[in-house]
């Protein structure tokens, strides 16, 4: 049977209780420059590179999930790492080798869980 919803994401939304913190935060990880809110100051569209759209939210209450809400890819792991540390950011669990994939977890500022990864081979 055809769909007429496609299997691509769009966007994904990542709770937050301190949008300006957030904004802060998720712009250091990537080395952005901050920009501005939309929706009255309740969501802060993170420019990201490729087809899929990150928003942090600030309509929702934050409830932590138990699994990463999303993951962002590395070219270099031990770099993403000693990065993430070097920013006083939490891992959550070190890089393991799960053979296709070197995954990293850590949390943002209000304990979102996300990940970061190395594609092996």
């Amino acid at each position: 049977m055809n769909s007429p919803i496609q299997n691509k994401i769009g966007m994904v939304f990542i709770p937050v209780s301190d949008m300006p913190a957030a904004i802060a935060w998720y712009s250091r990880l990537f080395g952005l420059t901050v920009g501005k809110t939309s929706h009255e100051g309740r969501i802060y569209e993170v420019p990201m590179q490729g087809d899929v759209d990150l928003n942090l939210d600030g309509h929702r209450p934050v409830t932590n999930s138990s699994q990463p809400l999303c993951f962002f890819w590395t070219g270099d792991i031990q770099a993403a790492d000693a990065f993430l540390r070097a920013e006083g950011i939490t891992i959550a669990r070190p890089v393991e080798d799960i053979g296709r994939l070197l995954p990293l977890r850590f949390t943002d500022l209000v304990g979102n869980p996300l990940m970061v990864c190395k594609k092996m081979g």
